[in-house]
């Protein structure tokens, strides 16, 4: 396993189990994978083929309750034998909004 200790994380993780459909960013290869946690900062994708570690990568994923699909950029942080650990990059303000309401919410269950 590759990357940062879970504790040294700057944004809470709540549970978030969506389907998501994943690239490395410049190819048309899309790999698909499960989203176990979303934060403000990443997301954990289950999958069989995880993109190797630093990789620039765009996940699509559509959040209940959305008109659309949001398309993520990030980073490739950690790998492991079942998926692999994303930081986000530069998220605009209608996914920064989303994902922050998400986790409030389920902070307030």
């Amino acid at each position: 396993m590759y990357g940062l200790p879970v504790e040294l994380r700057r944004h809470h993780r709540v549970p978030f189990t969506e389907p998501v459909v994943f690239s490395r960013k410049g190819s048309e290869e899309r790999k698909h994978g499960q989203s176990t946690d979303i934060s403000l900062g990443g997301m954990y994708i289950e999958t069989k083929t995880p993109e190797p570690f630093g990789a620039d990568v765009v996940v699509h994923v559509h959040v209940p309750g959305e008109a659309s699909a949001f398309a993520l950029p990030g980073k490739v942080r950690w790998v492991a034998a079942d998926g692999m650990g994303i930081q986000f990059g530069n998220l605009g303000a209608r996914e920064t909004h989303t994902i922050t309401e998400l986790v409030a919410a389920h902070e307030n269950e």
